[in-house]
């Protein structure tokens, strides 16, 4: 008995006909220096907040480190950057409202305290160099500790990206394991593009230490030189045979660094769930349903591609970025992946751009160019970025195109938002 078949059930289980969208926003709460919140002062204010709204608290290692109340869940990041989670809705003013509700109760909370919510793909001290990622607490998570000690051995950036990184994540549906593998493959292609339209820097030359050619996409180089066991690209996502099960014998094979069951985390290094299995730390005959479903959801949060396939995919190539901002790529998305027309145009389009080698060579010249790079079929990534706004805004309902109608958001030369977009 193995739990790889429900690994399989539990991708398959996500097949809808829905045209949803999921939308989580991750910030910085800093405080006048520009250092992060505390984890004892942010855990406080949450297990209050969410007292008196009667939602549901979560806590973790004893923590009180989120919370459900029925539109949207919190949650905290490595180095407690605070996390928004949406309920996935069809419209896109629905999304909006929940997140400016959400805004109104948390920005007078934090204002009171001296802190102030900000957007970035990395913490403006970090990106200024001003202070290393060393500098950064952790949370005393054991999560955190065990993932910090392995990211030491498996990459250069590991620390930068739990203590200093922040992103904008979409999820969108999928009616059947054919429209999956299309879907994921096309937005794969499109991803270096998406990466660029949604980098959120202080400083327009700023890098990463000894790569000063490679100002652009800082916090997706971090993520890609953290451990390739579990980033980057869906490895076969382009072979002929990619599918759920295959998506399921990656999670199954992946190695885990901790396992957290029934509330308590350990430290199981580059064990995968089928070591697990094997070894009798995991006996899946002697687990009652809803610890099943709970193992198969931890195997499948340890992959931390830029597309992570679960009941939908998550879509995690672009900064953290204000509310506008987010909304505007949302509806991007929604244009295209939401359009049979628009995935027939782009297959198409991009037939030659057939593997996660060529997807790579792109993201490479987006980190020395930005949106000038010159990429697929001779075009700048900027000419791209206009062309998915043009494909997208022509599929959108008339109440939608305005979200994607301003150019300088989608598709500009500038990086830079200013103070006052810059902060909630």
């Amino acid at each position: 008995m193995s739990l790889l078949p429900e690994i399989y059930e539990y991708i398959k289980s996500g097949e809808s006909d829905a045209e949803d969208l999921g939308l989580e926003i991750e910030h910085f709460i800093v405080d006048e220096k520009g250092r992060q919140i505390s984890f004892e002062e942010i855990t406080s204010l949450i297990e209050g907040v969410a007292k008196d709204q009667g939602a549901e608290i979560t806590y973790i290692d004893g923590y009180p480190v989120g919370y459900y109340n029925g539109k949207y869940s919190i949650s905290l990041e490595p180095a407690c950057q605070f996390e928004i989670s949406i309920n996935p809705y069809s419209s896109l003013e629905e999304i909006g409202k929940i997140y400016r509700d959400f805004l109104s109760l948390w920005k007078p909370l934090f204002k009171r305290k001296g802190y102030r919510m900000i957007y970035g793909g990395n913490l403006p001290l970090i990106e200024t160099g001003e202070i290393t990622p060393d500098d950064i607490p952790l949370s005393p998570k054991k999560r955190y500790r065990y993932m910090d000690a392995h990211f030491r051995e498996t990459g250069k950036y590991g620390r930068y990206m739990m203590r200093a990184s922040a992103s904008t994540q979409i999820s969108v549906d999928y009616r059947s394991e054919e429209d999956l593998v299309r879907k994921l493959r096309i937005l794969q292609k499109i991803s270096p593009i998406l990466m660029i339209i949604m980098e959120n820097k202080i400083r327009e030359g700023s890098h990463l230490p000894g790569v000063a050619d490679k100002p652009h996409l800082l916090r997706i180089q971090e993520w890609e030189d953290l451990d390739p066991d579990r980033t980057g690209y869906f490895q076969g996502s382009f072979d002929e045979d990619f599918g759920y099960k295959k998506a399921a014998e990656a999670v199954f094979h992946t190695p885990l660094i901790l396992l957290t069951d029934r509330g308590s985390t350990i430290d199981v290094g580059s064990k995968t769930a089928e070591d697990l299995e094997y070894e009798g730390i995991v006996s899946p005959e002697e687990l009652d349903a809803e610890r099943r479903k709970a193992l198969v959801e931890h195997y499948l949060s340890m992959g931390f591609f830029h597309f992570r396939i679960k009941k939908y995919i998550e879509i995690r190539v672009a900064d953290s970025v204000p509310i506008d901002r987010a909304l505007s790529y949302a509806a991007l998305i929604k244009g295209i992946v939401y359009s049979d027309e628009n995935l027939d145009i782009l297959d198409k389009e991009l037939q030659d751009v057939d593997s996660i080698d060529k997807i790579n060579e792109a993201v490479r010249k987006i980190e020395k160019d930005g949106l000038g790079a010159v990429i697929y079929h001779g075009k700048t990534a900027s000419e791209w970025a206009s062309y998915l706004t043009g494909l997208s805004r022509s599929r959108l309902r008339e109440s939608e195109k305005g979200f994607i109608s301003d150019v300088r958001i989608i598709g500009s030369n500038d990086r830079q938002e200013g103070q006052d977009k810059q902060t909630a």
